[in-house]
């Protein structure tokens, strides 16, 4: 009896280390239960977030291949393929900033035989989606959410040269009484990627790094948010799209990048140039995404948006150190400020400069050598096999930003994977230690990420969702 009472109270000390830090020493672990690092095949209920209730408009957030998404595509991408497509946008996220440092060279406004030959950067088939209404009446539309994107674009009818699959019914412009076209040579045509003309007509142009391209009319028409409706909202309206998976049935892109074009910009007015989102622990649970100044909400931690100029679709931040099990790797400040990082939603791995994904390694396979190693991918190298294993101890990571604010990672973001057999630390090393850093998507699970643009700063605050 004795030992039963004792197997059952050590069984509810281990759950309730799972949803915390122990500490050994002065090193910090989090002892896990493996199910809470691989998502379930049923929708989680939304965690209660009382913090966010009165914002308005919030607009869910889902992963585009759990089973919360609304999204039914023929195959599900693999976790090989996931990383593939990520691997492919940092590479072209590395090539636009570098031809923006005046490193290399981009091309200008586009023609209609140039579109093929234009270089953006990849598309990627980011991971999550929100549901939007675009229209008179409004018509739900499926989009993926992206802060390296500024153009927002959706396919319309007639789709005149191809338009892929998608899950609801392409837009159809005809059936709107507030759709217009945007003039050629306005103001807001000379602003958007790509610009051309077609008799008084604008057009844009989008061809991402990955070969994905999005052409069409620049148009305005109503965007829903529920409850709110911004009226004149300008976006693509796409006669010619293609991409890896057709995009995965999502009807377009929602760009809330920092340019002049961004639905940001567009709706300063309103929102004050101020969004938040949380991105959900796993697959299997929601997030969401708000808007206005009242985004914020307590226990935020900010840091600045550096400013660069030319800074093309992408939000500069300054990260200086990382820490493993509590202790300060032994990294130059340097290092970071040399490559310089920026934050993006649509990234899924963070990636490092070399020397600082090194250390970070090292440290995190000190405290790992209980567990089998097995070989991993092109983009994750430090993986372990937890088959037979129900509780595992890891070590907490921590990314150290300007301002001295230290983020402590939940266990969901640094370690990734779909089974037991492979879990892998999150986080790649750059080739070359002059390319810039990426702050991804898996890493910023749970906070609640608030922009706000006219204070050049961005929050961070835990368990959001």
């Amino acid at each position: 009896m004795a030992n039963s009472l004792l197997i059952s109270l050590l069984q509810i000390y281990l759950l309730f280390l799972s949803f915390s830090t122990c500490a050994l020493g002065l090193a910090k672990f989090y002892v896990v239960d493996l199910h809470d690092l691989t998502s379930k095949n049923v929708c989680s209920p939304p965690k209660d977030m009382e913090k966010i209730k009165s914002v308005k408009p919030t607009l869910k957030i889902v992963d585009r291949q759990g089973p919360c998404s609304t999204l039914h595509p023929a195959e599900k991408l693999s976790p090989e393929q996931i990383l593939s497509n990520d691997q492919s946008r940092v590479d072209s996220i590395h090539h636009r900033v570098s031809a923006i440092a005046g490193k290399g060279t981009t091309s200008g406004p586009l023609s209609p035989s140039q579109i093929t030959a234009q270089s953006g950067f990849s598309y990627g088939l980011g991971n999550y989606i929100v549901h939007v209404g675009i229209g008179t009446p409004s018509k739900t539309l499926t989009l993926e959410f992206d802060t390296g994107s500024d153009v927002t674009w959706i396919q319309c009818k007639p789709c005149q040269t191809y338009c892929y699959k998608q899950q609801e019914p392409i837009f159809d412009p005809s059936q709107s009484s507030t759709f217009m076209n945007v003039s050629c040579n306005s103001t807001p045509c000379n602003d958007v990627s790509g610009n051309f003309c077609e008799g008084s007509s604008c057009l844009y142009g989008v061809k991402y790094g990955d070969q994905s391209y999005t052409v069409g009319y620049y148009a305005e028409d109503t965007l829903t948010l529920t409850p709110d409706m911004i009226q004149k909202f300008r976006f693509g309206c796409g006669q010619n799209n293609k991409g890896i998976g057709d995009f995965g049935e999502v009807a377009g892109l929602l760009g809330l990048g920092p340019s002049s074009e961004s639905f940001v910009s567009q709706t300063s007015d309103k929102y004050q140039r101020v969004f938040a989102y949380c991105l959900p622990a796993l697959s299997s649970s929601t997030g969401y995404l708000n808007f206005g100044s009242n985004s914020d909400i307590s226990n935020t931690n900010h840091i600045p948006i550096t400013k660069r100029p030319n800074s093309g679709p992408y939000y500069y931040i300054t990260m200086t150190g990382l820490s493993v099990a509590g202790d300060t790797l032994p990294i130059s400040s340097a290092v970071f400020s040399n490559a310089g990082t920026i934050i993006d939603s649509g990234t899924t791995i963070t990636q490092l400069p070399p020397d600082a994904y090194q250390a970070l390694r090292s440290a995190f396979m000190k405290h790992m050598t209980q567990y089998k190693m097995v070989p991993g991918s092109s983009t994750l190298d430090t993986c372990y096999d937890f088959t037979g294993v129900d509780n595992m101890t890891i070590p907490s990571v921590s990314i150290q930003f300007e301002n001295n604010v230290s983020l402590d990672l939940v266990h969901q973001g640094i370690l990734f994977g779909t089974s037991r057999s492979q879990l892998c630390l999150a986080f790649a090393g750059n080739s070359d230690p002059n390319d810039i850093g990426i702050f991804g998507n898996v890493q910023q699970r749970t906070f609640n990420v608030v922009y706000d643009i006219p204070k050049g700063e961005i929050g961070f605050s835990p368990d959001a969702c």
